[in-house]
């Protein structure tokens, strides 16, 4: 009689054995591909960004070209390289904004820095291509003093005496879409007079500001105890030196420098930058006008997409800790009522 052979738990052993060595297998496989996909997605990333560089340089240098090619020309040949330069500018801001996503923090900073140098340089290079705009709006602000604080003083109050020589200053000034100097007024621009234009407005003290309209890029310097509001920007806005205001606007990107006790309604796509600043609060934009969705259409830019509460602080490094130079506004405290009255 045969014996009888017990082999039922060695063949169980041996295929728990096999199944721990495919998952082991497997699990080799998994990280090997993981590692391959790391490494890929690296390699994008840096050709992306070296793609980018390289764009970005050759774009910023032929808007400098263009800016230096200004000086001494004719008001014609002025007038259409500044233009061209709004356009190339526009279009490397745009290129900068889609790029964000695989930049790093210090490419981003960089290109940001020099992006805010090319504007300032174009809003620069347009005020002293043509000098005598540019003092014929400085010269406009004492006769904008005697304008009736509820006019628009872009157009001369009729019963203000006005001479043609004040006439034809103030008419310069409107070309400039922007304001300088000036005290205790409310003053406003139509979309007609700022549409795509760069517009600056500096050394403003206790005014109320309305700009209708989609201006390309707005500038703020020297603002005290202001109020201004202002139509989609269609792509950067700066402030620089400002203390005691309350600003809206949206736009593309904010750039915010030395700036104190100031109160922003925002709506930005990208997002939000402060250096140098302490007690800013930040609100999402709540102004309201009768052409605010066409200006959005005018500007490009995406109402449905707002950044207002992701700053970045770039002087504040602490990782995990928010900034303690600027807020979030509390729903109770936030503007309701932009009647130039209130």
């Amino acid at each position: 009689m045969e014996a009888t052979v017990e082999v039922g738990e060695p063949l169980a052993g041996a295929e728990k054995l096999q199944e721990r060595l495919q998952k082991r297998h497997q699990a080799r496989i998994e990280d090997v591909e993981r590692r391959k996909e790391v490494k890929e997605s690296q390699t994008v990333a840096e050709e992306k960004s070296e793609y980018f560089t390289g764009a970005f340089n050759r774009e910023r240098a032929a808007v400098e070209e263009l800016l230096s090619g200004c000086s001494g020309a004719d008001r014609a040949a002025v007038t259409q390289r500044l233009e061209e330069a709004t356009a190339k500018t526009a279009q490397l801001q745009k290129f900068l904004n889609d790029s964000v996503l695989f930049l790093t923090q210090y490419d981003l900073r960089q290109a940001q820095a020099a992006l805010q140098k090319l504007q300032t340089s174009l809003a620069e290079t347009r005020e002293e291509a043509i000098p005598k705009k540019k003092f014929a709006f400085r010269a406009r602000t004492k006769a904008a003093d005697k304008v009736s604080p509820g006019s628009d003083t872009s157009t001369p109050d009729a019963g203000t005496p006005v001479d043609a020589r004040s006439t034809k200053l103030v008419d310069e000034a409107s070309e400039q879409g922007g304001f300088s100097n000036l005290s205790d007024v409310f003053v406003t621009k139509t979309a007609e007079e700022i549409q795509k234009r760069d517009v600056l407005l500096t050394h403003l003290t206790n005014c109320k500001v309305r700009l209708f309209g989609s201006p390309s890029t707005l500038h703020l310097k020297h603002i005290d105890n202001c109020e201004i509001l202002c139509g989609p920007v269609s792509s950067s806005v700066f402030v620089d030196h400002c203390r005691n205001s309350t600003l809206a606007f949206p736009c593309q990107q904010l750039r915010t420098h030395n700036t104190t006790d100031t109160q922003v309604y925002l709506h930005v796509t990208s997002r939000a930058i402060i250096e140098d600043c302490c007690r800013v609060s930040f609100a999402p934009f709540s102004w309201s006008y009768p052409s605010l969705k066409e200006d959005f259409s005018v500007s490009g830019l995406d109402q449905g997409r707002n950044n207002w509460n992701q700053v970045d602080d770039f002087n504040w490094l602490a990782a995990g800790t928010p900034s303690p130079n600027w807020t979030v506004m509390p729903e109770a405290d936030r503007k309701t009522n932009w009647d130039p009255e209130n």
